[in-house]
């Protein structure tokens, strides 16, 4: 009982952190509605598994002992966060509050965006990888320590999700809108700060 109090009280704090996860989500949201903000959510928290599948199956020990390889990934986390920044900093198509139909991001894209900044962010690498090996019994059965890993993305999931529904609410939605070009960059300068960060986090 106390491991699965220590897992879900580590797993709370560790998701409602600001991060570039809530960054995405919250730009989705607000940019496009609640069905795309969901679908981004809902990406986040497939992306967990690649963390947790990984560290179940011992690959871990072969990143966190290959510098190169871990450096690669990081890179990849750094790139693809200062790209989507770069996007948002610079987008110049002004939204509409009234017509949530009219997006510009398909599902497949918002999902992607999701799944991709959870998967490459060596933070949560580093987040799974302490829970199951500073708090997770290693004596634990296989379908135990997956159970562990759905219930981190479910929680991953939930609180996205909220996060989602918030910033596509229609009063903050239009509010929001009212200052796009401006929250806009806001969101592309903390996701680029957030990529150029990942720079300098290293797993000891």
């Amino acid at each position: 009982m106390n491991e699965i109090i220590a897992v879900a009280t580590i797993t709370i704090l560790a998701v409602i952190s600001p991060g570039p996860d809530f960054a995405m989500v919250t730009r989705n949201s607000y940019s496009y509605g609640t069905k795309i903000g969901l679908i981004c959510a809902l990406g986040i928290a497939i992306g967990v598994q690649v963390h947790v599948l990984y560290t179940i199956f011992g690959v871990t020990f072969i990143i966190m002992n290959s510098p190169m390889l871990f450096f690669g990934i990081k890179l990849l986390g750094v790139a693809y966060l200062i790209y989507i920044g770069f996007k948002s900093f610079t987008n110049k198509s002004k939204i509409s509050a009234t017509n949530e139909t009219v997006s510009s991001l398909s599902v497949f894209a918002a999902f992607k965006n999701g799944f991709l900044t959870n998967a490459l962010n060596p933070k949560t690498m580093f987040f799974v990888v302490s829970v199951y090996t500073q708090v997770i019994q290693s004596g634990n059965s296989l379908l135990l320590n997956f159970s562990y890993g759905l219930f981190i993305s479910f929680v991953h999931w939930v609180w996205f999700s909220l996060i989602a529904i918030f910033f596509a609410a229609p009063l903050i939605r239009v509010k929001i809108l009212k200052y796009q070009f401006i929250v806009d960059k806001i969101i592309g300068l903390l996701l680029i700060l957030l990529g150029i960060s990942l720079l300098f986090f290293n797993i000891q």
